[in-house]
């Protein structure tokens, strides 16, 4: 082991500790499945003191192998059925046991030499989980912990976690009143509220409008089709698991997960030429996935979401241009919305897949050459291409550095393949045109919650819900307050008046709560001087401007798409 303590084996090490630890003060606690009184959040001090005791006593992890039936005889012995049925399935005639101090348990290491090289851990939280994760098993009690070489490091993780908790879109969207989530209506189907919707009003004009400057044409799919397609498309027999499926009239429906069957089918609707293409098909496309209740996650991971989907068709020359300018468009965008900051990855051929090798050697090096060209690095993730074409993915890192899928490029010869799609040739033979699949934002939903905690809800003026709140000093001049909306609205800036018989101060700390990027304050001297008081979300009080003034800063502001 070099110097420095790999991570993961310190953090293994820490986890047997807490184990150590559990079992001094709770001897009855079965490791595996979980005590009979769950734990509450007190007894993690309590754990937590345990474990330093442990780690000043030094104890050494020694390492000895077992021949499997004396370590399973040896764990039921101890009262520990769960470990013995876990090294009943451990492969091969012997197990691997580590002990340190009194305590021994079923592991493969790697160790740390000893408890003393644990320097800075915390307990994080406790959550109920299956054995197994089979829902017919026993409840376990998991605790979740961290541990770093440095009390700095660590430190500066409890930080991130407690700024990531300030941060979290669920929380800030229920406050500003965003979006929510009913049991009502069923898990992982999102509720825009009136403000949700018009932040992603603002998203889709913006990006349908990034699509037309850019050569594609809009289409639009139904929600619903026939099980037929799916199944030339190869989703029923690769996907069917995440899809929703109905009968009418006997006939067997899918609600669509994507949206590429429908392009695909508006592309085949009459005979293409070499000259029309590349067609870029762009749909702002609803689809539907049948994702277990366990992974969803606020608007990050929900059953219905809305994509920026488009569908490239175009000959085997034009891929890798077509390629770079997806990826332009990619980072344009990510820097647009105040993302400057991304990490690439490129995904091979999964075990289950169709096509021939040599299509997917073609569309992997069509992307690693656009990549090339982009002077862009890129990790390899080994098997996780789509069933039908390799892809790049561009996870975008937001202000704390976390890491959101959100843009995808995909190189895929075997759709077309499979729904017979051709192109008339320059020398007037029928040739086959490759196809990529792409996102730019990808879901909405999840690109929005990741908006949301990039600016942790205080959102740059372009994009704000509400731009401007202008709030009367008084019933008096709420007349004047009217004028200067009307003004705003003509110059279509989004505003609301205040006119609730409340103390200023309070507006002001609801404008506040509320993260309006501006809040005019009018009274009777400012409706003498045809004036505004504007406060600045950012700067604070900006003092006083004229209103045509206050307009064109606010105008000038939008356009620039200040972040």
């Amino acid at each position: 082991m070099s110097s420095k303590i790999d991570l993961a084996t310190l953090r293994h090490s820490t986890s047997h500790v807490m184990a150590q630890a559990v079992k001094t003060l709770w001897p009855g606690v079965k490791l595996g499945i979980g005590q009979p009184e769950p734990f509450v959040p007190e007894d993690l001090e309590k754990i937590e003191a345990r474990m330093r005791e442990i780690i000043r006593a030094n104890y050494r992890f020694e390492k000895s192998e077992m021949k499997k039936p004396e370590a399973v005889a040896l764990f039921r012995k101890m009262g520990e059925g769960y470990k013995a049925e876990l090294a009943e399935k451990v492969p091969g005639d012997t197990v691997t046991i580590y002990k340190n101090g009194d305590f021994v348990d079923l592991c493969r290491g790697p160790h740390v030499e000893s408890t003393a090289n644990i320097k800075a851990f915390k307990l994080l939280s406790i959550a109920g989980a299956y054995w197994h994760g089979i829902e017919t098993n026993p409840m376990l009690q998991r605790i979740y912990g961290t541990a770093f070489e440095t009390e700095k490091e660590l430190g500066d993780h409890l930080n991130m976690i407690k700024e990531a908790k300030k941060r979290d879109h669920r929380i800030i969207g229920k406050q500003l009143e965003y979006f929510s989530l009913n049991e009502e209506v069923g898990p992982g189907l999102v509720l825009y509220h009136p403000k949700g919707a018009m932040l992603r009003m603002i998203i889709e004009d913006y990006i349908r409008r990034e699509h037309l400057k850019r050569g594609y044409d809009l289409v639009v799919g139904p929600h619903v089709m026939k099980s037929d397609i799916w199944i030339t498309s190869g989703h029923y027999e690769y996907y069917k698991e995440n899809m929703y499926m109905f009968k009418i009239e006997g006939q067997e429906y899918a609600i669509k997960p994507m949206n590429c069957p429908g392009h695909i089918l508006v592309y085949r609707s009459k005979t293409r030429s070499y000259r029309d293409l590349p067609l870029r098909f762009f749909e702002l496309g609803t689809v539907y996935r049948n994702e277990k209740s366990g992974v969803l996650h606020g608007l990050l991971r929900v059953r219905g979401f809305t994509q920026d989907d488009a569908h490239i068709f175009c000959l085997r020359e034009q891929v890798e241009g077509e390629i770079v300018s997806v990826i332009n468009f990619v980072i344009d965008t990510l820097n647009v919305f105040g993302f400057e900051d991304f990490k690439v990855e490129l995904s091979t051929r999964p075990a289950k897949s169709i096509g021939t090798d040599e299509d997917w050697k073609a569309a992997e090096d069509a992307l690693k050459n656009a990549l090339a060209k982009k002077y862009l690095n890129y990790e390899i993730n080994e098997g996780d291409g789509a069933f039908y074409g390799p892809k790049i993915d561009i996870k975008l890192k937001d202000a704390l550095k976390r890491e959101w899928q959100c843009a995808t490029i995909q190189c895929d010869f075997a759709l077309p393949e499979r729904f017979d799609l051709k192109y008339i040739a320059e020398d007037g033979k029928e040739r086959r045109p490759i196809m990529l699949h792409r996102v730019i934002l990808g879901s909405l939903e999840r690109f929005m919650g990741a908006l949301l905690e990039h600016f942790a809800g205080v959102l740059p003026l372009w994009l704000a819900p509400v731009q401007c709140v202008i709030i009367p000093v008084s019933e008096k001049s709420g007349p004047y307050a009217a004028t200067i909306a009307d003004a705003l609205k003509v110059a279509e800036v989004r505003v609301s008046i205040d006119l609730r018989n409340e103390r200023l101060q309070k507006k002001i700390r609801d404008a506040e709560m509320e993260k309006i990027p501006y809040m005019v304050v009018v009274g009777e001297k400012e409706s003498q001087d045809r004036t505004v008081s504007v406060r600045s979300k950012s700067e604070g009080d900006i003092g006083k401007k004229k209103i045509e003034e206050f307009v064109q800063m606010i105008l000038r502001e939008i356009t620039e798409k200040v972040k």
